[in-house]
């Protein structure tokens, strides 16, 4: 999808790798200032020299989304170094599977911590700069899991399914001020987190799939790329499933 976002400043999540890293690269390639941000040094590294060598226009800035004081950091440097935000993008976050028999405590905590809390905290540090501008994009990552639940996933599911409530009671409250708040939720994506999943795992997966295959992270980019678009400007609230057929 090729859409004009020169001059627009995007803020993505979780966007060391993976989705996140896709969806950034999709915004600079349509010439959309991009803060990537992550908790990994690794993984940020890694995306920042990636972007150097593309000559993209972006700026990197480390940020752990359940530490308030590096998410509001994260917000406040790109206000403050380029005059606004456009769209965020809440797109970090993590998996820790486990039966609800077995699962620790930490396993539930971190997850949460993470996919929601995260959501919160930088929703929250943004919205006084949206509401400054009277105008602004929020796009959260949920999961079709959030929607259906899935075996040994209690505490992920629970996490994306906070993250479809939070989304539409803020988009409520918020859209008085022209700024939209919309949910993607991806299905079965083949990502590095996807990718360490059994043979026979994905085999099952792609059955329950009508269109017989996993999706891509560019399938979850252009989504988002058409969310944060002018296209989309009578859009908020909603969630848009991309996942080949799962939930319908």
């Amino acid at each position: 999808m090729e859409i004009d976002f020169n001059d627009k400043v995007i803020i993505v999540t979780g966007s060391g790798r993976g989705i996140g890293r896709e969806i950034a690269e999709s915004f600079t390639k349509n010439g959309a200032t991009v803060i990537i941000s992550d908790y990994s040094t690794e993984s940020l590294i890694e995306a920042e020299n990636l972007f150097k060598t593309k000559g993209y226009s972006f700026k990197a800035i480390p940020c752990d989304v359940t530490n308030r004081e590096d998410v509001q950091n994260l917000i406040d440097l790109t206000y403050k170094e380029f005059g606004k935000i456009d769209v965020l993008i809440n797109n970090a976050g993590i998996t820790k599977d486990n039966l609800i028999l077995r699962m620790k405590d930490e396993q539930w905590d971190s997850v949460i911590e993470t996919n929601l809390k995260g959501v919160f905290l930088t929703t929250r540090a943004s919205i006084k700069y949206f509401l400054k501008q009277r105008y602004g994009k929020i796009i959260n990552i949920s999961s079709v899991v959030g929607i259906t639940g899935n075996i040994g996933q209690s505490n992920y599911s629970a996490s994306k399914a906070g993250i479809i409530g939070f989304s539409k009671s803020i988009a409520r409250e918020l859209a008085i001020r022209n700024i939209t708040v919309n949910i993607v939720a991806p299905g079965f994506i083949d990502t590095p987190m996807t990718s360490v999943l059994p043979d026979g795992v994905k085999e099952n997966f792609i059955k329950k799939i009508p269109l017989k295959r996993m999706g891509t992270p560019t399938d979850i980019a252009n989504i988002v790329l058409f969310i944060a678009s002018p296209l989309a400007d009578y859009i908020t609230g909603q969630v848009i499933n991309v996942d080949g057929g799962m939930v319908m």
